[in-house]
């Protein structure tokens, strides 16, 4: 049952708008369109184990380890992240290497283990290599202040798509008047997600009549303009802590 739902939230048509563009959706979003799918509802509600689901609530069990968030700074520790940036340097060497340049011995950068990530589920997902293995995106703290619900995206889209929910959500947010710290992590995933939008999108894109590799290298500009953020900034943001709990008696004792 677990698969044939998550096979079915899969579908196309949660994950992009009636003009065709990728869209981001919370929970409760979704819970609203699975709602039109008698089908689906009774499928949710076996798995479930209840008569009358209730739907965010079971929608929240079934997808919350399965989505992994978009950006390294989310999903890795300390000792991850430097990993992580050996990868980038190899994955750079690489690009200059397919270009013709004459770089060497490439390095190869160490595997991540468990330890490394911020979740169990997430290291579940990604491996040794940090690769993307799970069905969907997960973007904290990138939701409506009105929806506490989880905000996640299709990891069926591409890199330009994966781009464009950023840089939309990152829209919105401001819009509804989110202090800057809201959108960094935001905009800082728009700039983990460009090297590879230049790797595979750099041709003219006929549907766009553009690159779009030169189009999203320009909207991330303008948006680290807006937020007066540089390179080094997105690159050292971290999450926030998450809040201790108070100490028990025994601990204090």
């Amino acid at each position: 049952l677990r698969t044939w739902l998550l096979n079915r939230l899969e579908d196309r048509s949660y994950w992009f708008d009636a003009q065709g563009r990728p869209a981001a959706r919370s929970i409760s979003q979704l819970a609203d369109m699975v709602t039109r799918d008698t089908d689906l509802v009774g499928v949710l509600a076996l798995w479930d184990g209840t008569v009358d689901v209730d739907v965010v609530k079971a929608l929240t069990r079934l997808l919350t380890d399965e989505a992994v968030p978009y950006l390294a700074a989310q999903r890795l520790k300390e000792p991850g992240l430097r990993k992580r940036e050996a990868w980038e340097e190899t994955w750079e060497l690489q690009r200059r290497e397919d270009n013709g340049e004459d770089v060497g011995k490439i390095p190869v950068p160490p595997k991540y283990t468990n330890t490394d990530f911020r979740k169990a589920s997430w290291w579940q997902a990604r491996g040794k290599l940090d690769v993307p293995k799970e069905r969907f995106i997960l973007y904290p703290g990138a939701g409506r202040s009105t929806d506490p619900t989880l905000l996640l995206g299709w990891a069926g889209w591409d890199h330009v798509q994966q781009f464009l929910v950023l840089a939309t959500l990152m829209d919105e947010r401001r819009s509804e008047g989110a202090d800057d710290a809201q959108l960094v992590p935001l905009v800082a995933g728009m700039a983990e997600v460009l090297p590879w939008v230049k790797q595979w999108h750099a041709d003219l894109d006929p549907s766009f009549g553009m690159s779009m590799a030169d189009f999203c290298t320009g909207q991330l500009e303008e948006r680290m303009t807006q937020l007066n953020l540089t390179a080094a900034d997105l690159k050292a943001w971290r999450p926030a802590a998450a809040p201790r709990g108070r100490r028990t008696l025994k601990e204090n004792a």
